[in-house]
């Protein structure tokens, strides 16, 4: 079955081998930001508790700040270093401002890439579509030449034309499950900062 899968594939159309190249590469690129925003989201949850608990513990500015260079992934250890280390605000209202744009600093962060998840699971299954439309236009000329609608002229370009199909769903179904995924972590994370906001600044103003 693989094996007659890959033949179909080499003996497609320039035009269906070109969709399969650009579905691969959708597929490929995808897979990547999936599994590299796994282990990000991962490693930010590990670092945001281990820093949460030294936060809870450290009643010293400067010894949190220095215990939080360890921890350069979590959005909260990030955002308290940030602003503690510019030190140019002058009152509460500045202070906030300062948390609000150094949050949206870490929200880009946490969504970067999804975007590309969200345009494979959207596009993909159009441009499979793209290549079946034309698999069986190759069907058709194939009946044309031949004057003759048998089953040998017929399914090989059918064939490419469900191939097409079939990995264009392949590249959006997990695109579309990861960005899903992956978008509500991020705006859990990204509420867990503008709570965190509110407590850092009486944190850094007290101390």
């Amino acid at each position: 079955m693989e094996h007659s899968a890959i033949q179909l594939v080499l003996q497609a159309g320039v035009v269906v081998k070109i969709v399969l190249a650009i579905l691969f590469f959708f597929s490929i690129v995808s897979w990547t930001i999936i599994f590299q925003k796994w282990r990000h989201f991962a490693n930010a949850d590990k670092e945001t508790y281990n820093f949460l608990r030294i936060y809870e513990a450290t009643q010293n500015p400067k010894d949190l700040f220095s215990s939080s260079k360890k921890f350069t992934v979590s959005p909260l250890s990030n955002l308290f270093r940030s602003v503690y280390s510019e030190k140019t605000y002058t009152d509460r209202d500045e202070l906030k401002r300062m948390l609000k744009r150094y949050s949206a600093l870490e929200a880009a962060k946490l969504e970067r890439y999804l975007n590309f998840l969200a345009t494979t699971g959207s596009s993909t299954p159009f441009i499979g579509l793209f290549g079946t439309v034309w698999g069986i236009m190759n069907a058709f000329r194939g009946i044309g030449s031949a004057g003759s609608a048998s089953l040998a002229i017929v399914a090989p370009h059918i064939a490419e034309a469900l191939i097409a199909t079939a990995i264009g769903l392949a590249a959006a179904i997990p695109a579309v499950i990861a960005y899903n995924y992956y978008l509500s972590r991020a705006n859990r994370m990204i509420i867990e900062m503008e709570d965190f906001s509110e407590e850092l600044v009486d944190y850094i103003l007290k101390h």
